[in-house]
């Protein structure tokens, strides 16, 4: 009886591992079931098979590829290089000192600087900035499609920081001009350069603010301000909106590191073509002077002066035998119009006696003891390095 009794325990055992094993074998077989989920949705393989090829993902905000790839072709790598101005030693000249230190070949102290440019005409005209090309004895253009060519220098604006180079190159690629006037803050821009060297970089941003001045980067200052980055080697590049016209020609930045820390500068776009088609023709830009001093209306001013207006601009000085001195306007004077515009500032008054033509007479009303005036003042020619 305990034989029988063994031996069916041992058969029942048997027959359970063979269940066991039969069961582990046939789940291994089949697949598991796919599911795709996505944020929010779950859906059915066969559902998934039905609706045929699905679409590239795209970002929330969209792609600015096309605006890029628009853009990128006309900006330009400037290597600029300048020889140090100095002479040889005499104790190098000394055939007992070149036995020991040898002869030294002074064109190694080369100094050169990279920086960006724009090409903004198929004759090769190159907008960058003054101090990217300023004192260089040589100018590089490198393009983005590897063409290397000598640059020219056309003619700079320090008071700008702007300046033309030409290269002599066929088929180039000529970036649009934008309408900078039109731009908004919180407009989506490119910043198109060479940060560095490390090669062509695009970074993008928004406007953060317009007709940013009294910065005393410039004398005329009416800068774009973006949050795009922009480092050493950006100077002279692009920023373009999101259609990849140009607005502006980046040209500082604001940072205590040295790096970007969301704070750039660029030349709008408006200005920066007046001044390029003023170098061209004469090379050089000439505006219009009146030789005064100005000093900004504050509250405090305003108080003291018993003035009943902030805007305008308080005539602090006047040039001997200026245009101003002989149109009348004296020391104490409030300008308050230039040809009928108004002048909110000193910043407004400067750019605006500066669009005057030298030679000619314009109108200007300032208040003088509580009385407005109008003067007929003759322009003067703007002199180099004037306040």
């Amino acid at each position: 009886m305990r034989r029988l009794w063994l031996l069916f325990a041992q058969t029942v055992t048997v027959v359970l591992a063979l269940y066991f094993v039969y069961t582990a074998v046939g789940r291994r077989e089949q697949p598991a079931p796919v599911r795709v989920q996505q944020m929010g949705s779950v859906e059915h393989p066969a559902a998934m098979l039905e609706a045929g090829p699905s679409k590239p993902p795209q970002s929330a905000g969209g792609s600015y590829r096309a605006a890029a790839a628009r853009a990128m072709p006309a900006v330009v790598n400037i290597i600029t290089s300048k020889k140090p101005k100095r002479g040889k030693h005499p104790l190098l000249r000394d055939p007992f000192f070149k036995k020991f230190f040898g002869e030294r070949d002074e064109d190694s102290d080369d100094e050169s600087s990279l920086g960006s440019g724009v090409i903004v005409s198929a004759q090769g005209y190159i907008l960058t900035n003054n101090h990217v090309v300023e004192a260089a004895d040589e100018i590089e253009v490198v393009l983005a499609d590897g063409r290397k060519a000598a640059a020219k220098l056309v003619g700079t604006d320090p008071e700008t920081d702007l300046a033309v180079i030409k290269i002599a190159l066929e088929k180039l690629p000529v970036i649009v001009l934008g309408q900078a006037e039109q731009a908004q803050v919180g407009d989506v821009v490119l910043a198109i350069g060479n940060p560095f060297g490390v090669g062509q970089t695009v970074t993008m941003g928004i406007i953060s603010a317009l007709g940013r001045n009294n910065l005393h980067i410039n004398h005329f200052e009416n800068f774009i301000q973006t949050d795009a980055a922009i480092n050493f080697g950006n100077s002279g590049g692009a920023l373009v909106d999101s259609s990849g016209n140009l607005l502006g020609i980046n040209s500082a930045i604001y940072s205590q590191t040295g790096g970007s820390v969301g704070i750039g500068f660029a030349i709008p776009v408006t200005t920066a073509k007046s001044v390029m088609e003023a170098i061209i023709k004469s090379g050089h830009v000439v505006r219009g002077w009146i030789g005064v001093e100005t000093q900004e209306i504050t509250p405090e001013l305003a108080a003291s002066f018993d003035l009943t207006r902030e805007s305008g601009a308080i005539i602090a000085g006047v040039v001997r035998n200026g245009p101003a001195d002989k149109g009348g306007i004296k020391p104490g004077d409030i300008l308050l119009s230039v040809d009928g515009k108004p002048v909110k500032d000193t910043t407004s008054m400067l750019n605006l006696i500066a669009q005057l033509a030298p030679g000619g007479k314009a109108k200007m009303t300032v208040l003088r003891k509580n009385r407005e005036t109008t003067l007929d003042i003759t322009v003067g020619k703007r002199p180099a390095n004037a306040k």
